[in-house]
Protein backbone atom coordinates (compact mmCIF):
# COMPACT_ATOMS: atom_id res chain seq x y z
CA UNK A 1 0.00 0.00 0.00
CA UNK A 2 1.51 3.23 -0.48
CA UNK A 3 1.58 6.01 2.31
CA UNK A 4 -1.64 7.83 1.57
CA UNK A 5 -3.58 3.96 1.92
CA UNK A 6 -1.48 3.53 5.43
CA UNK A 7 -2.22 6.86 6.48
CA UNK A 8 -5.76 6.27 5.81
CA UNK A 9 -5.94 3.06 7.81
CA UNK A 10 -4.55 4.35 10.76
CA UNK A 11 -7.27 6.88 10.77
CA UNK A 12 -9.73 4.53 10.57
CA UNK A 13 -7.99 2.76 13.66
CA UNK A 14 -8.78 2.75 17.42
CA UNK A 15 -6.33 4.62 19.39
CA UNK A 16 -3.84 3.67 21.55
CA UNK A 17 -3.50 4.53 25.33
CA UNK A 18 -1.96 7.66 26.19
CA UNK A 19 0.67 5.80 28.23
CA UNK A 20 1.53 3.85 24.80
CA UNK A 21 1.67 7.74 22.93
CA UNK A 22 4.02 8.62 25.30
CA UNK A 23 6.37 5.28 25.03
CA UNK A 24 5.75 5.99 20.98
CA UNK A 25 7.27 9.37 21.25
CA UNK A 26 10.00 8.57 23.78
CA UNK A 27 11.35 6.02 21.71
CA UNK A 28 11.13 7.78 17.99
CA UNK A 29 12.89 10.72 19.61
CA UNK A 30 15.63 9.27 21.64
CA UNK A 31 16.57 5.94 20.32
CA UNK A 32 18.36 5.21 17.22
CA UNK A 33 16.83 2.16 16.60
CA UNK A 34 13.37 3.42 17.06
CA UNK A 35 12.10 0.87 13.60
CA UNK A 36 12.20 -2.07 16.76
CA UNK A 37 9.16 -0.63 18.68
CA UNK A 38 6.19 -2.34 16.84
CA UNK A 39 4.31 1.22 16.48
CA UNK A 40 1.13 2.15 16.34
CA UNK A 41 -0.48 0.33 13.27
CA UNK A 42 1.14 -3.18 14.31
CA UNK A 43 0.45 -2.61 17.87
CA UNK A 44 -3.21 -2.39 17.43
CA UNK A 45 -3.09 -5.40 15.42
CA UNK A 46 -1.48 -7.29 17.93
CA UNK A 47 -3.95 -5.86 20.59
CA UNK A 48 -6.69 -7.20 18.54
CA UNK A 49 -4.98 -10.72 18.17
CA UNK A 50 -4.75 -10.71 21.57
CA UNK A 51 -8.29 -9.37 22.38
CA UNK A 52 -9.55 -12.30 19.48
CA UNK A 53 -7.84 -15.14 21.26
CA UNK A 54 -8.11 -14.34 24.93
CA UNK A 55 -4.74 -15.60 25.86
CA UNK A 56 -3.92 -16.93 29.88
CA UNK A 57 -0.34 -16.63 29.49
CA UNK A 58 1.17 -15.19 26.77
CA UNK A 59 4.89 -15.45 26.07
CA UNK A 60 7.11 -12.52 24.66
CA UNK A 61 11.13 -13.12 23.20
CA UNK A 62 12.34 -9.33 22.94
CA UNK A 63 10.99 -6.86 25.21
CA UNK A 64 12.51 -3.34 23.58
CA UNK A 65 10.55 -0.99 25.31
CA UNK A 66 7.36 -2.95 26.68
CA UNK A 67 5.27 -1.44 23.62
CA UNK A 68 3.97 -4.82 22.41
CA UNK A 69 3.98 -6.95 25.97
CA UNK A 70 1.31 -3.40 26.98
CA UNK A 71 -0.41 -4.27 23.82
CA UNK A 72 -0.95 -8.35 23.93
CA UNK A 73 -1.44 -7.33 27.63
CA UNK A 74 -5.05 -5.66 26.51
CA UNK A 75 -6.30 -8.83 25.75
CA UNK A 76 -5.42 -11.09 28.73
CA UNK A 77 -8.19 -12.92 30.10
CA UNK A 78 -8.84 -12.59 34.11
CA UNK A 79 -5.49 -13.18 35.63
CA UNK A 80 -3.75 -13.40 32.90
CA UNK A 81 0.18 -12.91 32.49
CA UNK A 82 2.48 -11.52 29.94
CA UNK A 83 5.77 -13.11 30.34
CA UNK A 84 8.30 -11.28 28.47
CA UNK A 85 12.27 -11.73 27.99
CA UNK A 86 15.04 -9.74 27.10
CA UNK A 87 18.94 -8.73 27.38
CA UNK A 88 19.16 -5.18 27.00
CA UNK A 89 18.97 -3.87 30.91
CA UNK A 90 19.11 -0.29 30.27
CA UNK A 91 15.62 -0.88 27.65
CA UNK A 92 14.11 -2.66 30.14
CA UNK A 93 14.17 -0.43 32.42
CA UNK A 94 12.84 1.68 30.57
CA UNK A 95 9.75 -0.94 29.99
CA UNK A 96 9.14 -1.58 33.24
CA UNK A 97 8.78 2.27 33.90
CA UNK A 98 6.24 2.69 31.57
CA UNK A 99 4.38 -0.60 32.89
CA UNK A 100 4.09 0.50 35.95
CA UNK A 101 2.35 3.50 34.74
CA UNK A 102 -0.38 1.27 33.66
CA UNK A 103 -3.42 -0.90 34.98
CA UNK A 104 -1.18 -3.73 33.67
CA UNK A 105 1.79 -3.23 36.26
CA UNK A 106 0.70 -6.78 37.88
CA UNK A 107 -0.10 -8.72 34.69
CA UNK A 108 3.44 -8.13 32.74
CA UNK A 109 6.57 -10.49 34.41
CA UNK A 110 9.57 -9.30 33.45
CA UNK A 111 12.65 -11.61 32.79
CA UNK A 112 16.53 -10.17 31.48
CA UNK A 113 18.96 -12.23 30.25
CA UNK A 114 19.58 -15.41 27.02
CA UNK A 115 16.06 -16.47 26.15
CA UNK A 116 17.30 -19.93 25.19
CA UNK A 117 18.31 -20.52 28.74
CA UNK A 118 15.13 -18.43 30.45
CA UNK A 119 12.34 -20.58 28.56
CA UNK A 120 13.02 -24.36 29.24
CA UNK A 121 12.68 -22.26 33.34
CA UNK A 122 9.23 -21.22 32.61
CA UNK A 123 6.42 -23.46 34.27
CA UNK A 124 3.34 -24.35 32.48
CA UNK A 125 2.11 -24.13 28.39
CA UNK A 126 1.42 -21.05 26.39
CA UNK A 127 -1.54 -19.59 24.62
CA UNK A 128 0.69 -17.36 22.49
CA UNK A 129 4.19 -16.66 22.02
CA UNK A 130 5.29 -13.54 20.30
CA UNK A 131 8.71 -13.87 18.52
CA UNK A 132 10.56 -10.29 17.88
CA UNK A 133 14.34 -10.83 19.11
CA UNK A 134 18.19 -11.90 17.25
CA UNK A 135 16.62 -13.05 13.88
CA UNK A 136 19.53 -15.87 13.71
CA UNK A 137 17.36 -18.16 16.40
CA UNK A 138 14.07 -17.36 15.50
CA UNK A 139 13.97 -21.49 14.03
CA UNK A 140 15.56 -22.13 17.38
CA UNK A 141 13.00 -20.77 19.48
CA UNK A 142 9.98 -22.07 17.36
CA UNK A 143 11.31 -25.47 18.36
CA UNK A 144 11.94 -24.65 21.57
CA UNK A 145 8.35 -23.24 22.33
CA UNK A 146 6.91 -25.39 19.78
CA UNK A 147 5.37 -28.40 22.59
CA UNK A 148 4.99 -26.16 25.29
CA UNK A 149 1.99 -24.13 23.18
CA UNK A 150 -1.31 -25.34 23.52
CA UNK A 151 -3.10 -26.72 21.07
CA UNK A 152 -4.98 -24.37 19.03
CA UNK A 153 -2.46 -21.56 20.49
CA UNK A 154 -0.52 -19.34 18.62
CA UNK A 155 2.89 -18.48 17.83
CA UNK A 156 3.25 -14.45 15.76
CA UNK A 157 6.60 -13.77 14.78
CA UNK A 158 7.90 -10.29 13.43
CA UNK A 159 10.11 -8.74 10.81
CA UNK A 160 9.75 -11.99 8.29
CA UNK A 161 10.06 -9.91 5.75
CA UNK A 162 13.17 -8.17 6.86
CA UNK A 163 12.09 -4.75 4.95
CA UNK A 164 11.92 -6.63 1.47
CA UNK A 165 15.51 -8.32 1.74
CA UNK A 166 14.15 -11.82 1.85
CA UNK A 167 13.63 -11.29 -1.89
CA UNK A 168 17.54 -11.04 -2.57
CA UNK A 169 19.62 -13.49 -4.46
CA UNK A 170 22.21 -12.59 -1.88
CA UNK A 171 20.86 -12.74 1.82
CA UNK A 172 22.85 -12.03 4.72
CA UNK A 173 22.80 -14.07 8.28
CA UNK A 174 19.94 -12.08 9.70
CA UNK A 175 18.06 -12.72 6.35
CA UNK A 176 19.01 -16.01 5.86
CA UNK A 177 17.42 -17.45 9.03
CA UNK A 178 14.25 -15.32 8.17
CA UNK A 179 13.94 -17.34 5.45
CA UNK A 180 14.07 -20.43 6.71
CA UNK A 181 12.28 -19.81 9.39
CA UNK A 182 9.48 -18.53 7.09
CA UNK A 183 10.26 -21.79 5.00
CA UNK A 184 10.04 -24.26 8.29
CA UNK A 185 6.75 -22.78 8.82
CA UNK A 186 4.97 -23.44 5.81
CA UNK A 187 6.19 -26.92 5.67
CA UNK A 188 5.58 -27.67 9.38
CA UNK A 189 2.43 -30.18 9.15
CA UNK A 190 1.66 -29.61 12.39
CA UNK A 191 0.41 -25.60 11.70
CA UNK A 192 -1.22 -23.46 9.78
CA UNK A 193 -0.42 -19.74 9.15
CA UNK A 194 -0.65 -16.86 7.20
CA UNK A 195 2.61 -14.17 6.59
CA UNK A 196 0.60 -10.74 6.64
CA UNK A 197 2.41 -7.98 4.62
CA UNK A 198 1.84 -5.56 8.20
CA UNK A 199 4.95 -3.31 8.32
CA UNK A 200 7.83 -5.60 8.47
CA UNK A 201 5.88 -8.87 8.25
CA UNK A 202 4.45 -10.79 10.58
CA UNK A 203 3.79 -14.63 10.68
CA UNK A 204 0.49 -15.92 12.38
CA UNK A 205 1.04 -19.78 13.09
CA UNK A 206 -1.56 -21.90 14.62
CA UNK A 207 -1.11 -25.06 16.14
CA UNK A 208 -3.41 -27.78 15.37
CA UNK A 209 -5.75 -29.02 17.77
Amino acid sequence: MNDDLIKYAEEFTSDESVVLQELRRECYEHYADSGMLSGFFQGRVLSMFSKMIRPKIVLEIGTYLGYSALCFAEGLREGGRVITLDVQEDTNKVARSFVERTEYRYSIEFHLGNALEIIPTLPGSFDLVFIDADKPNYSNYYHLVFDRVRPGGYIIADNVLWSGKVLLDEKDESTRALDEFNQLVRSDPRVSNVLLPIRDGLMVIRKSE
